[in-house]
């Protein structure tokens, strides 16, 4: 359990430190309110759940490399 909280907190840094920093969500509806885009909240969601999607992924991958 250690070494998957070391790669979550090691994943989690590097997502800050990218050319692209991760927003938060803030940001993100704050953007799309200034955008005036009436599909920004939508892109905004699906953003949201591709994110979750790959994190549940490489925690996935972390767990089964480990057995």
């Amino acid at each position: 359990m250690k070494e998957l909280n070391t790669f979550i907190e090691t994943e989690l840094e590097s997502l800050s430190r990218g050319i692209v920093a991760t927003p938060t969500e803030e940001y993100l509806e704050r953007f799309s309110q200034a955008n005036h885009g009436s599909g920004d909240f939508l892109l905004m969601q699906m953003s949201k759940q591709y994110g979750y999607k790959l994190a549940l992924l490489a925690i996935r991958e972390q767990l089964i490399n480990n057995k």
